[in-house]
């Protein structure tokens, strides 16, 4: 959402657009001389922007800990109909945080406890949505003879069921009557001949028209010419009176006779109707034409089947403008018989696709202005008011903007505070913006949003405390490290620059850091070291525009080779070796990136850009890779390999042992045996199962593959043996793996100096990875176990400045604290780490903690915000059991 939200402050001011061609149109020994003269710091400005953080269209509560609390409070005691809008306001904050995998949690709770058909629709085709990807994993279980088609269509006849029972006369059937027991009913020129009796039991207005006080029920010949129903269709409905059930006739006679059914009350006879209709839906066009006239005739089955083709072609039917209309012109009777009570969480989807498509669209805007009707909850309210607020802000629609922020404002939502303070700026009130967030950081716990939030209206030294307090707060707002860079650039403090924005890219691979990093090198005319973030920029997003998405970081990367010596494939290799062994992960993703130019096998190597990417915590990207690797295979194999990955890493483990048991029947190969040793030490509880895992692979390193993947296997083969206590062959496996410059192989082997009792070769084999490895938090992390308390602190204390997103330093510096009896600064180091971080381990430690200290409460509040994170886990069940047990 980051191309997408942009301040309006950044917008207007960018009037000047920089021009990329302008830097690469010298040679490479007259730039500097270009550069050096008296325009270089407008050119540098030119080059290097900062646009300001966005304000994003998301729920953020000001304690989130609190609201996932209350959720799982009310889960425990709430009515089924009630769950999935709890886990759609969990989905929500979630979002806030940016945990996609809880958030896919969420949203498949809400799928399963769906109360009604149509919120079973609403998040199947979110869930669908979020999943649009990965059709290819679904054809690969049908291959393993396992389905996954567990979000396609419901067969809503038969599950959505309607109260038909005010048409029901039956008791008709039981009267006698001298009258005749047939009626002619007369239809222009045609005469239709009735079971009187039959006819009275499908409506109270039949029932009086043909036994009641009306002239019609003295007659045995009666007009219905003026009704608009055709004798063919007067025949159906007799047919039905009959034997209950409509036969297979054309579309439009079943659309005549549901109309006429209305008119007349025929509740069983319009059910039968809207069934037939509902099962004749199968395409967009059928159901386009046929929506209006199902809301308008109330045909809830119907609209609903409609509804379902909708929801299953999103995003393509938002496309659609007839689709669109239909959606964005439903007023709230409309919209309970398309949706019912799911009319929230509808909304709530179509507005997340539209915003993903264009969030200055007219679209986006009538979808949020349905929430905003729709929504029946404060927090629901809350949600809706600051989104439209936010694509109000976009569309530079100002007034109503400041009307939705502070609407959301006032129903508890302070994180609007953010939209009112932009929307001041921009009209000129840059001093009442920074009292408006200093008044919300006086009164709240404060954020490191707040912080960042503020440094937008200020300036010198104002605005650096308020950036290291937002860092300070949260460390994983990318806008306070590029700003300070960018600043120290413009200094002309370069390594300080650099320093500041590697900082940031060491545990956060975001695309508009590596951006930023490139206009560095482009202006320092590194232009290897510049080639190489565009090539990680490209393997990250190949469609990604640079430059507030100007040009295409494709161009950019054309231009910057210009200027670089070209790689034969051996110097590829060569240096994918330096990199992987150094554990510089972004510069091996560019040396594959550029090493896919070439004729060389693109399967082996796609398949190694998937590991980096995972490696530095890029999973879709890194399916994209893997897919990539199985469209560019070059045998049977080989195919079969990339597909077992692909399934292993989404989680269908013995399928990929089965994958990999076909390719090894096929050929012996070092990466077949790999992947089954993998899958099978993962999908086997039994321990006994390390001596297959030994024997695969060492049938892997009798295979042909080059040494970076052997290394690998060698690493792992020493991790087995340990585990089994094999501490020699385990060392003698992590020494042949260092002798082919697999780094990683140090941890190893520090693990079993340890387990003989040397700790001090332990520390300085982890010093000997430190001192190689690029990325080394977690070796510092590793380290730390192998030395005193005090250089235990200082090696924690730089894996937090390194990756302040690895928990383990925070909790044992609060364990350390509550050791020392200084239970306030314990929960207090466990809270600096929950406040930007939902995490498990840190939850489960600070209830745990309060829980120690006799705060009941706390410990609740904790116990169940974990939950609401893993709703299985056996430890935090049992504490919170103990705990709830507590309670006053």
């Amino acid at each position: 959402m980051r191309t997408l939200f942009l301040s309006e402050s950044s917008k207007e001011s960018q009037l000047s657009a920089f021009n990329p061609q302008s830097w690469l149109q010298v040679e490479r020994e007259n730039l500097w001389k270009e550069s050096s003269h008296s325009s270089s710091s407008s050119s540098i400005e030119s080059l290097i922007k900062v646009p300001d953080p966005p304000v994003q269209p998301v729920f953020k509560p000001i304690d989130y800990v609190d609201i996932l609390a209350q959720i799982h409070e009310e889960l425990e005691s709430c009515s089924s109909l009630e769950r999935s809008n709890l886990y759609l306001l969990q989905f929500q904050v979630f979002k806030g945080l940016g945990e996609v995998k809880l958030m896919q949690r969420s949203l498949r709770l809400a799928w399963q406890k769906a109360s009604t058909v149509h919120e079973k629709l609403i998040f199947g085709a979110w869930l669908k949505y979020e999943k649009q990807r990965e059709e290819l994993i679904a054809d690969l279980l049908a291959t393993c003879g396992k389905c996954a088609q567990e979000f396609g269509p419901v067969d809503i006849t038969s599950l959505l069921l309607v109260d038909i029972s005010k048409g029901n006369h039956e008791n008709a059937l039981m009267e006698e009557s001298p009258m005749s027991r047939n009626v002619l009913f007369k239809i222009g020129n045609e005469k239709v001949v009735c079971d009187r009796r039959r006819i009275a039991c499908l409506s109270a207005p039949f029932h009086a028209m043909l036994y009641g006080c009306f002239s019609e029920s003295l007659c045995d010949d009666i007009d219905l010419s003026e009704n608009n129903i055709s004798a063919s269709g007067f025949r159906a409905i007799s047919e039905f009176s009959m034997t209950g059930s409509l036969s297979d006739a054309h579309p439009t006679l079943f659309m005549e006779i549901l109309v006429f059914a209305n008119k007349f009350c025929c509740e069983r006879l319009k059910d039968a109707c809207d069934r037939k209709l509902a099962s004749l839906v199968s395409s967009r066009e059928d159901a386009v034409e046929i929506m209006e006239y199902a809301i308008e005739e109330n045909a809830p089955v119907l609209s609903a089947s409609c509804l379902q083709v909708f929801l299953h072609e999103l995003p393509d039917c938002l496309n659609d403008d007839r689709v669109v209309e239909i959606f964005s012109h439903a007023n709230r009777l409309q919209r309970s018989v398309m949706v019912d009570v799911a009319s929230f969480s509808l909304y709530c989807l179509l507005s997340e696709v539209a915003m993903n498509l264009d969030p200055e669209s007219d679209k986006t805007a009538c979808f949020l202005e349905r929430l905003v009707e729709s929504a029946e909850t404060n927090q629901q309210r809350i949600l809706a008011f600051h989104q439209l607020g936010c694509v109000r802000l976009l569309r530079k629609e100002y007034d109503e903007a400041e009307r939705l922020f502070e609407a959301a404002l006032t129903a508890g939502h302070t994180y609007s505070v953010a939209g009112l303070a932009r929307l001041g700026y921009i009209k000129g009130q840059k001093l009442w913006a920074y009292e408006k967030l200093s008044s919300v950081i006086l009164t709240v716990n404060p954020l490191g949003w707040m912080f960042q939030e503020r440094s937008l209206y200020c300036e010198g030294d104002k605005k650096w405390e308020d950036l290291g307090k937002a860092t300070e707060l949260d460390p994983t707002l990318t806008y306070p490290y590029m700003y300070r860079a960018a600043s120290l650039m413009r200094n002309q403090n370069v390594q300080a620059a650099l320093a500041e924005i590697n900082r940031v890219l060491g545990f956060k691979l975001a695309l508009e850091c590596l951006e930023l990093r490139f206009c560095f090198y482009l202006y320092l005319e590194d232009y290897q070291a510049a080639l190489c973030d565009v090539q990680a920029i490209l393997t990250l997003s190949p469609n990604y525009r640079m430059f507030e998405g100007r040009v295409a970081a494709s161009q950019l990367r054309s231009l910057v080779r210009e200027h670089v010596e070209h790689w034969t494939t051996a110097d590829c290799w060569m240096q994918l070796y330096d990199r992987w062994s150094s554990v510089d992960d972004i510069g091996s993703l560019s040396v594959i990136y550029q090493m896919l130019e070439s004729d060389a096998a693109k399967g082996v190597l796609y398949f190694r850009q998937s590991l980096l990417l995972l490696r530095l915590n890029c999973p879709e990207a890194a399916m994209r890779s893997l897919q990539l690797a199985r469209e560019h295979e070059y045998s049977e194999h080989e195919r079969l390999v990339y597909e077992g990955w692909i399934l292993y890493d989404t989680g269908h483990c013995e399928e990929g042992l089965k994958k990999a048991e076909e390719s090894i029947k096929i050929t012996r190969s070092f990466e077949a045996f790999f992947l089954k040793a993998y899958a099978l030490a993962d999908s086997s509880q039994d321990p006994s199962c390390s001596s297959t895992v030994v024997s695969l692979l060492e049938d892997a390193l009798k295979c042909p593959s080059d040494r970076l993947r052997k290394g690998q296997a060698l690493n792992n083969l020493g991790s087995v043996y340990v585990d089994c206590g094999k501490l020699d062959l385990a060392a003698n496996c992590y020494i042949s793996a260092l002798n082919i410059r697999h780094t990683r192989a140090h941890q190893g082997l520090a693990r079993v100096h340890f387990l003989r009792n040397n700790k001090a070769a332990a520390y300085e084999e982890m010093t000997k990875l430190i001192d190689k490895a690029r990325n080394n938090a977690s070796a510092y992390e590793k380290r730390s176990e192998y030395c005193d308390r005090k250089l235990t602190k200082a090696d924690l204390a730089m894996v937090t400045r390194l990756d302040p997103l690895r928990v383990y330093p925070y909790r044992y510096r609060a364990a350390v604290l509550m050791d020392s009896h200084k239970e306030k600064e314990a929960i207090a180091e466990l809270s600096r780490a929950i406040a930007f971080k939902a995490d498990l381990h840190l939850l489960h430690l600070r209830a745990a903690f309060h829980e120690h200290i006799g705060d009941v409460m706390g410990a609740l509040r904790a116990c169940r915000a974990a939950l609401s994170v893993d709703p299985n886990h056996q430890e935090m069940l049992e504490l919170h059991s103990r705990v709830n047990s507590h309670e006053p």
